[in-house]
């Protein structure tokens, strides 16, 4: 059994949602960005999700897009990201970590090559924006044969019928982008969720994360009652942007504020279906 599915597996039994934050690779610096990838687990993160930093990342908003910059600026590349998994792979075995990303990098690096290397590294998963399912055989195999899932997007205006086509070869989980949009910019209602995850649930049997617009503990513990994930992104970015000195480095708060913030949200998911149901 993957991590995903054994930790999809062991929170079910539990009877709770997962949280999935997300870092942005080398963001603001390599130190500070693997000293946060590092403490995530202990302040409360079920799966990790790590950003591929790209010069074009279309999908993302304005905060996404300024980490991206920052990682690039600090040397970021894909070969760097795979090496943090490695060096987080040195203390932790059991939490998940996917990669979200975009196709251009992964083309550059070579399609096997990059499969295999992630898998050595400990990567579980792999998210490619802007991979449609039309064109998933450019991974779909060197993925398969490295063991690696891969997670895709469904939108809210993914129809019934799009929907059979995009689930086709998905695995991990399914990733619901829960707004129409970029990053960051808006939230889903929970009434939004209530009526999209039980149609998703009759397409497939996959765990349901809600990602691209939960920002605060009570909307992830929102979509936990509904889904089966809260990935949380661009508000631990802002808090991590918020806490930079004047030029745009790393203080000694930057990991506590971010750490502490998981903690938050991690309390709410874990708790989320106990005050759903006293």
């Amino acid at each position: 059994m993957s991590r995903i599915a054994a930790k999809f597996a062991a929170l079910r039994a539990e009877g709770r949602g997962a949280l999935i934050p997300f870092l942005e690779a080398y963001d603001p610096d390599p130190v500070t960005s693997m000293e946060i990838l590092a403490g995530m687990p202990a302040a409360g993160a079920d799966l990790i999700e790590i950003g591929m930093p790209f010069t074009d990342p279309m999908a993302d908003g304005p905060t996404i897009q300024l980490a991206g910059r920052r990682s690039l600026a600090a040397g970021a590349t894909l070969g760097h990201t795979l090496a943090m998994v490695r060096e987080f792979r040195e203390a932790d075995d059991i939490t998940p970590i996917i990669l979200m990303g975009y196709l251009n990098p992964i083309l550059a690096y070579g399609e096997q090559r990059f499969c295999s290397d992630a898998a050595f590294a400990g990567v579980d998963g792999l998210i490619v924006v802007d991979l449609p399912p039309e064109e998933a055989d450019l991974l779909t195999d060197h993925a398969a044969a490295a063991h690696l899932d891969i997670i895709r997007l469904i939108a809210p205006t993914t129809d019934d019928r799009r929907l059979t086509t995009v689930l086709q070869g998905s695995s991990g989980f399914v990733y619901y982008v829960s707004i129409t949009g970029i990053t960051g910019t808006r939230t889903a209602s929970a009434g939004e969720l209530s009526a999209a995850i039980p149609r998703l649930r009759r397409a497939t049997d996959l765990p349901i994360a809600v990602g691209f617009g939960v920002r605060t503990p009570a909307q992830a513990a929102a979509a936990v009652r509904d889904a089966d994930a809260a990935v949380v992104a661009s508000a631990l970015i802002d808090t991590l942007a918020a806490s930079l000195d004047a030029q745009g480095c790393a203080t000694p708060e930057t990991v506590q504020r971010v750490l502490d913030q998981i903690r938050g949200l991690a309390h709410a998911v874990r708790h989320a279906r106990e005050f759903a149901n006293p």
